[in-house]
């Protein structure tokens, strides 16, 4: 209706300058006619702009309503970014935009589970490599968010850019989200609070318990945030300084998240030799903290470990029993992604990087440092020990030019071409590049992989940025997952491997993370006066393309994608648009 106002007071305006410039000799028959038929015509117009009564029409589509019932062939009108009919369509319904479906699957806008696209949609807001994978929503903030943030937490995230770089102009979570929608994004954002970045924003990055007084400043931060719309609190336990926090310092963060109904969403504190007692610990801190939990990218990490996901599974299933509320998400790929410092102990990690190239450099540390990283008994995430060999280690990003050309290479191979020990070149690298070298290391089976996908009570997470195949990205070679994961998942495990109903799988993209996130601005769903997010994708062609060796390649077999009622791909192709939103948690107070 917006449009078709607009449009009516052109035509008014047209005509009012019409008569004001134009003299009518109203003696004159023809020119009383051409009047009279300018004016009838100008009225036809207007009439026929009238029974526009939508902005939007999608026709000749087969329904997934996101509910995980059976398809059905049928239509959506869309008017004021919200879907008004669904299935067949009333004859006096129009629309200036009509898209026909052509027998494609019509189906919610998918959500991201776990998405890093705070910065690269600063970068470029256009969200090209999800958007084109039916991505309408990214959920952010696993351990680390982009708020709350001291003066000084800015400064140092400032000075830790290297190929996206911007000004941190905000402070707290929710200016920040305020932030990415001011200057415009494709998909609409979301985002946990990070318990990594509430305990620096108190206790700096050492390794010390927090006073009283500080968990309960720490709690209020959590507090704040959810008041912004934060989903949850969010933790990543393997990284430091996330390790030296307690379960009990969690399990107070978490109460103060419980308090506005958000969920607590962990990296486990082991996926590997630990796993057992990591998910024990996510348990306890559910039950106690009262809390809804949700595991992030479930996995077994190292072939030593991969028998215990059917131990876990059990777990989860029980706890469920129990009643519960234990979720997790996935990625679609036996290989894993961060920096290549996880694999230093994390009492190496303490303080600023510079702490930590420090004790590279003293000869007693490092010695330390490196029989730590060799020892295959250790009580922290020993990345070097959980890969079969070095050559399983994949090196994708540095911040040093001079580095660069080790991207595509393995640990192995640059330890070779360097004639040091893994270990030893692990620490060079680090400190040659000061600190942020990205890796991929295979440790997952796909086996598992099958097991997970076909669980009712996992969704789906790409657990990486959201690109373009262009300019500044090409620096890096990021996981292929960031390109891939959604369309993946329906192109191999749906369709080729039928491990997975459409339906189903439409369902966990859809619905059930909004029902897990408590999300209730009507979003997962095609009913009525739900938001109008919305992917048109044909189930026989979608597909993913990126591999590790050549990330950069869309996806395929996505035709169509709208984000709050207006179309962002149409094609196939990104129309520029950026209608994303902030989607806000339960707690938040306007």
């Amino acid at each position: 209706m917006q449009n078709t106002a607009m449009l009516s007071f052109s035509i008014i305006s047209t005509l009012r300058r019409f008569s004001s410039s134009v003299t009518i000799d109203y003696s004159s028959a023809h020119t009383v006619s051409c009047t009279f038929v300018l004016f009838l015509a100008s009225l036809l117009l207007l009439a026929a702009c009238e029974r526009h009564t939508h902005d939007v029409i999608i026709t000749n589509g087969i329904i997934y309503d996101g509910s995980g019932n059976s398809s059905a062939e049928g239509g959506l009108a869309i008017l004021n970014g919200r879907i008004t009919h669904t299935g067949n369509l009333p004859d006096d319904i129009s629309a200036p935009e009509v898209i026909d479906a052509g027998g494609m699957a019509v189906a919610p806008g998918f959500i991201n589970m776990l998405s890093w696209a705070d910065e690269p949609l600063i970068e470029d807001g256009r969200s090209m490599s999800n958007i084109k994978q039916g991505v309408t929503l990214e959920v952010m903030g696993e351990g680390w968010s982009m708020g709350p943030l001291t003066d000084r937490m800015a400064l140092i995230r400032e000075q830790d850019q290297s190929y996206i770089t911007y000004d941190v102009t905000w402070r707290t979570l929710g200016e920040f989200l305020e932030h990415l929608e001011d200057r415009g994004v494709s998909p609409n954002i979301a985002s946990f609070v990070g318990a990594t970045t509430v305990r620096i924003h108190e206790l700096g990055r050492d390794d010390r318990t927090p006073t009283p007084d500080q968990l309960q400043r720490m709690q209020n931060l959590v507090r704040e945030a959810m008041q912004e719309g934060a989903m949850g609190l969010s933790t990543a336990l393997i990284y430091a300084p996330a390790w030296y926090a307690d379960t009990e310092e969690l399990i107070a963060l978490s109460e103060a998240a419980a308090e506005y109904g958000g969920i607590y969403a962990t990296h486990l504190r082991s996926e590997g030799d630990r796993f057992i007692e990591a998910v024990s610990e996510m348990l306890q801190i559910a039950e106690e903290a009262e809390i809804d939990a949700h595991i992030h990218h479930l996995k077994a990490a190292g072939k030593n470990n991969w028998h215990k996901i059917d131990e876990v599974i059990d777990m989860v299933e029980q706890a469920r029993e129990e009643r519960m509320n234990i979720t997790s998400n996935m990625y679609m790929y036996t290989a894993a992604a961060t920096r290549l410092s996880a694999i230093i102990p994390p009492w190496a990690r303490e303080g600023e990087r510079e702490s930590m190239i420090e004790r590279f450099q003293n000869p007693t540390m490092r010695s330390d440092i490196i029989a730590e990283m060799e020892s295959e008994d250790t009580d922290w995430e020993n990345f070097l020990q959980m890969v079969e060999s070095p050559d399983d280690i994949l090196l994708t990003g540095f911040r040093s030019d001079d580095l660069q050309r080790y991207v595509g290479w393995t640990l192995a191979e640059v330890a070779r071409s360097r004639s040091t020990d893994p270990a030893e070149t692990v620490l060079d690298l680090i400190t040659e590049d000061d600190y942020t070298v990205n890796a991929v290391y295979f440790l997952m089976s796909e086996e598992n992989l099958e097991k997970q996908v076909q669980l009712p009570w996992m969704t789906f997470g790409s657990d990486g940025g959201s690109f373009a195949a262009e300019g500044v990205f090409l620096d890096r070679s990021p996981h292929p997952r960031a390109y891939g994961n959604f369309a993946r998942l329906l192109g191999e495990y749906v369709r080729e491997r039928e491990l997975v109903s459409l339906e189903d799988a439409i369902h966990r993209l859809t619905l059930k993370p909004a029902e897990i996130l408590g999300i209730d601005d009507r979003r997962g769903r095609l009913d009525e006066d739900y938001k109008a997010d919305i992917v048109i994708f044909d189930p026989e062609q979608i597909q993913d393309h990126a591999t590790y060796e050549n990330p950069h390649q869309y996806a395929e077999g996505v035709a169509f994608v709208l984000v709050n009622g207006t179309p962002v791909v149409k094609d196939g192709e990104h129309t520029g648009a950026k209608p994303g939103r902030v989607v806000r948690g339960p707690g938040w107070e306007p």
